[in-house]
């Protein structure tokens, strides 16, 4: 399956939140929505639910419309919308037959899931009786009742610890590599890279870029070289500038960022550090963090990020 966002605008009086934004998702391959908190994320998401109608554009699934209520889609809203005064299962299986599941498959499935995120012994329990983290989990597990082909997860590491954010992940990694279309909202980038082939970047309702994880980061780290040593920089990075004048750096906690300007200086910079008195601690290509390319793409005051 491959899921076309094509020109997407939508507005709220008269502030335009979206302004035209175009991606792609392919099955098979975990997209990662990322950005910060009012970037434009969860209106996309509900614009692409028909939470919301978009002004303008069009969301097509393999070239036809995209009917989300003619389609099996696990979704998981960042706004938590379950009965705090039900129990777990009960309200599970509610779910499951509310999109179309036989009382028999609707039990199925609750069971399976909520033994899936190791939930079992809260079956009979009210929500409200749970930890956050466990509730959390639960609404997650709502989201993969009756076998979705398309899961939708907006923000889904809110409240996990890190043993239950890897038995999500487990989860998710499951579903891609059954050739499920999955696509998850987060400004948690740690999690997103662990996860995701593919990530799209928004920030205030532009797409900043999109496309293969691995791509990117080769883009982003193009002529750059990382060198770290057990000397601090100051004793060092100095005199390997001076003998290298196209080359100019940035220095890390732990080591300096080197911009070749596109010259094959590798071997020859190996040959300068053999004959100075600095012991190499790493020296080989760079290879940005996704927030560290959030931070350049999106500027400074998304450092926390």
């Amino acid at each position: 399956m491959k899921l076309d966002i094509q020109d997407i605008r939508k507005s709220f009086g008269d502030k335009e939140i979206l302004h035209g934004i175009t991606f792609s998702v392919n099955s098979g391959r975990a997209m990662g929505f990322l950005g910060r908190n009012g970037a434009g994320k969860s209106t996309t998401i509900r614009c692409l639910m028909d939470v919301f109608r978009p002004d303008s554009g069009r969301f097509l699934l393999d070239g036809q419309p995209f009917k989300p209520r003619s389609l099996r889609i696990g979704y998981l809203p960042e706004e938590r919308g379950m009965y705090q005064k039900n129990e777990v299962l009960e309200q599970l299986v509610y779910f499951a037959r509310l999109r179309g599941a036989t009382r028999k498959d609707a039990v199925r499935s609750a069971n399976e899931w909520v033994d899936a995120f190791e939930l079992g012994e809260f079956k009979k329990k009210k929500l409200e009786t749970l930890s956050k983290g466990n509730q959390q989990k639960i609404q997650i597990a709502q989201s993969f009742l009756n076998d979705p082909d398309i899961l939708i997860l907006d923000e889904p590491f809110s409240g996990l610890d890190p043993v239950n954010a890897q038995i999500f992940k487990d989860a998710v990694q499951r579903f891609v590599s059954e050739g499920r279309l999955v696509i998850f909202s987060s400004h948690q980038m740690g999690y997103v890279e662990e996860i995701c082939d593919d990530v799209t970047l928004i920030h205030h309702g532009d797409i900043l870029l999109s496309g293969s994880l691995d791509a990117i980061k080769r883009e982003e780290g193009r002529d750059k070289l990382f060198l770290s040593a057990l000397e601090p920089a100051d004793a060092w990075l100095p005199a390997l500038l001076q003998a290298f004048p196209g080359m100019t750096a940035q220095r890390t906690e732990d080591g300096a960022i080197l911009d070749t300007g596109g010259q094959p200086l590798q071997g020859a910079l190996l040959a300068y550090l053999s004959g100075q008195p600095v012991t190499i601690r790493s020296f080989g290509l760079y290879e940005p963090s996704l927030t560290a390319i959030f931070i350049r793409k999106a500027g400074d005051e998304h450092a926390g990020l």
